[in-house]
């Protein structure tokens, strides 16, 4: 009895290796399970569709790890990825605001109706800020790891992409200043 369990402990675990990955972000997997929770508004229901469509998940997992993960690891693209949808998020004022998926990057619809975007870009390894039709660049990538931020002032910044560089760039956004908020 107890190497049947242990065969069952080793295929679990197994199975969690399979399914996690710092490469990838399993989006035809993960599709299909949040189609799967949402189907019906019974979870019973629910539960029994998972129950004749498992085989579907074994398929969209391999899939993803075999292909569309190695693709979005060698191109930075997942060719399943959510471009072209718009989610609503609150924000911390309480309000919520539009946020659309882009090829390369995200467009956020203000409750106000004010547009801006964030864009990256490839060729400059950088994020910007569209407001406008006017862009800033907001930082890049270095190559040895760090960033290098753009200041409101227009001056640039190279900090270690971690809590330390973080807090490096909002002192020196903000003079010298730390405002805690509760």
């Amino acid at each position: 009895m107890k190497m049947k369990h242990l065969k069952v402990a080793s295929l679990f675990l197994a199975g969690t290796l399979l399914t996690t990955s710092c490469v990838g972000s399993f989006s035809l997997f993960n599709k299909l399970a949040h189609w799967n929770m949402r189907a019906t508004d019974s979870k019973f229901l629910n539960e029994i569709i998972f129950l004749l469509i498992t085989p579907a998940y074994g398929v969209c997992a391999m899939a993803d790890y075999f292909v569309l993960n190695t693709i979005e690891f060698w191109t930075g693209d997942n060719p399943v990825a959510n471009i072209g949808k718009t989610r609503q998020v609150m924000g911390q004022d309480g309000k919520y605001y539009a946020v659309k998926t882009l090829k390369n990057g995200y467009e956020i619809t203000k409750p106000d109706g004010e547009m801006l975007s964030f864009i990256y870009d490839k060729a400059s390894n950088s994020w910007s800020q569209v407001v406008n039709g006017q862009k800033t660049e907001l930082f890049r990538f270095n190559q040895d790891g760090t960033i290098q931020a753009s200041m409101p002032s227009g001056e640039k910044m190279n900090v270690a992409l971690n809590e330390g560089g973080v807090y490096q760039v909002r002192m020196a956004v903000n003079q010298g200043n730390y405002w805690a908020m509760r």
